[in-house]
């Protein structure tokens, strides 16, 4: 990667011995970072690592405890994202700050609003949007509304949004946990682009491969404590894994050759509609046996989530068969599949896979609360539901440790991801069916959760995985079903699946 555009004389930004403390836990505890004009500088870390926490400081969400920043050379104190913005820095969070009613221009110049006379002077609005969209490539509807476009339309929408306020550093929070892998190649080309044009871009993520195709330089942060910055050009993939999580890590699975047995999930003629109404699902056809890992491969959209969605009681099908064990659960409530056999990790962990405002304690047992030992008489029994919450933490590496009252809504998204995985994995049904489950983990969880996930397979469960990472698919699955248009068009057994021949496909190719 040339990076002839970069000036190492100028940094843009140096964070200077950074401490961050919440009561006696220390976040961020003497951290520092410089970034170079026209640079795309990484910060790699394990979930939880405080990743999240030291950018949250440079754009205003969190005061430092000590420490100091500078913007161009000049000490500056940022006690609100108005200042950040003001210093020319921008972020993009992994969860959107859209308002989805809204459409693409309207969520843009939200609160910078172009008038004339009294009035809301939306055509220049629109214009400066298209105009600022075209520069860069971000090519986007200006009058669609947010609730109707794709997660990588939104992404871009946010970036618009800092670049509308005059941002020339921005921060990207885990900007490809969401998104397909086409999505992530238009991404990092949108990020060449910004950089080539004196944008400097601060980088936050756990995906090694991505960190090798976009970025210069990367910092490495383990459990709060600065470890290293390398040239990213200098090292490899493994080099950064171990860096970050401080030992070596396997990349490979370890799937012994077992026997399917009976079949457990079993989809006939499977028609369903979209939030729109139009038909997504047509005559989907699946079957998933016990001790068996079942992926379907498909771009995002041609009925993946509709699919998941009727399998877990969120949605309702308009013809066909699903059952579980001989038994149907076609448009019964999510309860009924989980009495009956399913266990899910959802695509959406804050929207169906959590209650953010509950501490982990009571987001482990949400299923089960009513059941023994965790209730008796119809009261909640703290001391075995506390006990499960430690063990839950420990054994699945949950960070903080000791952190069983906490909200779940104040962890960082990987960490909330393992709440949801420990609890499901747990709930120990005939059927799991994991929807990306490793998005938003960094590579020493996604080894954890990869291993959960054969083991179900191992005891003789029966795993529908839904993911958008192929490598996910092709290392974990023993059959790879491939989706395209409201169909399984193809199923492979997983040890001679090829990428290519996957991604045909994916596109509606026929298989060689």
């Amino acid at each position: 990667m040339s990076k002839e555009y970069v000036d190492m004389s100028k940094p843009v930004i140096e964070m200077r011995n950074i401490v961050k403390k919440f009561g006696s836990f220390v976040a961020n505890d003497g951290i520092n970072l410089t970034v170079h004009k026209g640079e795309i500088h990484a910060i790699l870390g394990e979930n939880g690592a405080g990743k999240s926490t030291l950018m949250n400081q440079l754009y205003g969400l969190l005061k430092p405890t000590s420490g100091e920043i500078l913007v161009n050379g000049k000490p500056i104190v940022m006690n609100t994202p108005r200042d950040a913005i003001s210093a020319g820095i921008g972020m993009v969070h992994q969860h959107f700050m859209l308002v989805q009613p809204f459409t693409v221009t309207e969520n843009i110049v939200l609160g910078t609003e172009p008038v004339k006379g009294v009035s809301l002077d939306m055509a220049t609005a629109r214009k400066n949007v298209v105009d600022i969209s075209e520069r860069y490539g971000l090519s986007i509807d200006p009058d669609a509304k947010i609730e109707d476009i794709s997660v990588g339309m939104q992404q871009r929408v946010e970036i618009l949004k800092a670049l509308y306020r005059g941002a020339d550093i921005l921060i990207l929070d885990e900007p490809t946990s969401s998104l397909t892998p086409q999505e992530i190649v238009e991404l990092i080309g949108i990020m060449h682009k910004l950089t080539a044009d004196g944008k400097s871009i601060i980088l936050i993520t756990h995906k090694l491969k991505e960190i090798k195709e976009s970025a210069d330089f990367c910092t490495i942060i383990r459990m709060g404590k600065y470890i290293q910055t390398v040239d990213v050009d200098s090292v490899d993939e493994n080099e950064l894994a171990s860096l970050m999580v401080g030992r070596k890590v396997t990349f490979n699975v370890d799937k012994p050759e077992q026997a399917p047995g009976k079949v457990i999930l079993e989809v006939k003629d499977l028609h369903g509609v979209d939030y729109r109404g139009v038909e997504i699902l047509k005559g989907l056809n699946l079957e998933v046996h016990a001790g068996e890992i079942v992926g379907i491969a498909g771009i995002d959209g041609n009925g993946q989530t509709e699919l998941v969605e009727i399998l877990t009681g969120l949605r309702k099908g308009t013809h066909g068969e699903a059952k579980i064990n001989g038994v149907s659960i076609l448009n019964k409530p999510p309860h009924f599949g989980f009495d009956h056999g399913v266990s899910s990790i959802p695509a959406d962990r804050q929207k169906h896979g959590l209650v953010l405002e509950f501490p982990i304690e009571d987001n482990l047992i949400l299923q089960n609360f009513a059941k023994q030992p965790f209730s008796k008489s119809g009261f909640l029994k703290r001391s075995p539901i506390n006990s499960h919450a430690s063990r839950s933490i420990e054994n699945y590496d949950i960070r903080p440790r000791q952190s069983e009252k906490r909200p779940a809504g104040t962890l960082s998204g990987g960490n909330q991801q393992k709440v949801i995985i420990a609890r499901e994995v747990q709930n120990d049904k005939d059927l799991l069916i994991a929807v990306n489950p490793t998005r938003g983990l960094d590579v020493g969880a996604i080894e954890y959760v990869h291993k959960y996930i054969v083991e179900q397979r191992n005891k003789g469960k029966a795993v529908l995985l839904v993911s958008f990472e192929l490598d996910e698919i092709m290392s974990l699955s023993d059959v790879i079903d491939v989706i395209f248009d409201g169909r399984i068009v193809s199923s492979i057994p997983g040890n001679q699946a090829t990428e290519n021949q996957l991604g045909l496909l994916m596109a509606g190719g026929k298989n060689a």
